[in-house]
């Protein structure tokens, strides 16, 4: 599910950004650079979300919080790190690296004007995956998805198209309104992550094991 919101939500702010025929011809040329680079980084982090959901839902229904806590330590920081690699690669490199997707000068150089943007973009976008595959998880997966929905088409969109559009901030207006989602979505869920008690949520999954669990769970040894 995550997967395709966040990329509806690129290919949507993009087609949006579009729309302004004022918009310079080449906008589209930006996005197709952008779009690739963001897809190769953005599939680590999917991986990360997968990989953190299985363990934190396995290690609650254990009935070692602790266990939990530490692996969601571990990958926020390795999300960070390598969010943080991609960041300062893309500042170090914003004046070239569109090069090798076009020939075209003034391409390079206008994917180079956004390359703070698009920086920011993928730092945020190291983070929040981890961040929905813990709550995910934990078993907030409803939750999850009103966040994700709430912060993107109700906070998101609507300060992007203001921006772009009446502001005139252009693509950079729009693709800031999408941080700005993002950006809010990722504080909700750290704060959520922050205040959740681990233990009561690993003896709530121990107690729907036994319920669901059957026979099988009858007999799984007692963690505390």
């Amino acid at each position: 599910m995550h997967s395709c919101c966040c990329f509806s939500k690129f290919i949507l702010t993009s087609c949006l950004a579009c729309i302004d025929l004022s918009i310079d011809r080449c906008v589209s040329h930006i996005y197709i650079v952008s779009t690739n680079l963001f897809g190769w980084q953005i599939m680590v982090f999917f991986g990360f979300n997968a990989a953190i959901s299985v363990r934190v839902s396995n290690e609650l229904g254990a009935g070692r919080p602790r266990a939990a806590k530490f692996a969601i330590l571990v990958v926020l920081m390795s999300s960070v790190a390598i969010g943080l690699a991609f960041f300062a690669a893309v500042l170090a490199l914003r004046d070239v690296y569109g090069a090798p997707f076009t020939e075209s000068p003034a391409v390079v150089r206008a994917v180079a004007s956004l390359g703070v943007v698009f920086a920011f973009t993928l730092l945020l976008n190291s983070v929040q995956p981890v961040l929905s595959g813990v709550a995910v998880g934990a078993g907030w997966q409803w939750l999850v998805a009103y966040i994700n929905l709430g912060c993107y088409y109700l906070v998101g969109i609507p300060v992007g198209y203001l921006i772009a559009f009446p502001l005139r901030g252009g693509v950079r207006g729009m693709w800031g309104g999408m941080l700005a989602g993002v950006g809010l979505q990722t504080v909700i869920l750290v704060a959520m992550m922050l205040r959740t008690d681990w233990g009561k949520e690993a003896r709530e999954a121990v107690s729907r094991i036994r319920k669901w669990g059957g026979s099988a769970a009858a007999k799984a040894p007692d963690h505390h």
